[in-house]
């Protein structure tokens, strides 16, 4: 897949529509169920309306940090999203957290460094709603805006603390519900 890279003049509606076009995406946001692919498998779950308001603000973070849709995109832009806070979207937090999850496995390296560039910058998350009226700022201006136009500075250790805490948070969100099926499967077997 081919990076789509997004000029800091465009408008971020202009910019939204060559990331809808790129990656396929219909760019209603009212879609009953979303699909998550996994290799051969195709993953669905409904597409609430708690997601439906943080993705809005996830596909112009996409747009603003340059990470694809791609599984690696996917990590580092959970890993920026929970550096730089999901604010009060709970869905982004619980998506990201996914992701998180993952990202040691798959990038950990790219994961830890757009984790901490997010630790470093903000996140539109913190802008409250979302309103119509953000898509017409450039891309240019909105990187500036979160301090995405400077180059992120090295890693602290209060950054790599926060990372493995945050991935210590991730396992835990991820795995505690597989755990809690596997102990109800194992009581009302025996």
């Amino acid at each position: 897949m081919s990076a789509t890279v997004y000029d800091e003049h465009m408008s971020l509606r202009d910019a939204r529509q060559r990331y809808f076009d790129a990656n396929g995406f219909d760019g209603s946001y009212g879609e009953k169920w979303v699909k998550l692919k996994a290799g051969p498998i195709a993953l669905y779950f409904p597409n609430a309306e708690g997601r439906r308001r943080a993705v809005r603000f996830h596909d112009l973070h996409h747009i603003v940090t340059g990470y694809q849709t791609d599984w690696t995109g996917e990590v580092e832009i959970g890993g920026f999203e929970i550096g730089g806070g999901c604010g009060p979207f709970i869905w982004a937090w619980m998506l990201n957290l996914g992701a998180m999850v993952v990202g040691p496995f798959i990038a950990p390296r790219r994961t830890f460094r757009a984790f901490v560039r997010g630790r470093h910058a903000r996140t539109l998350y913190h802008q409250g709603d979302f309103q119509e009226a953000m898509l017409e700022r450039s891309v240019g201006d909105t990187r500036r805006t979160l301090a995405l136009d400077r180059p992120t500075p090295p890693a602290t250790a209060g950054d790599v603390a926060a990372y493995c805490g945050w991935t210590a948070v991730s396992l835990v969100a991820n795995l505690a519900p597989v755990a809690l099926l596997a102990a109800l499967g194992w009581w009302l077997l025996h």
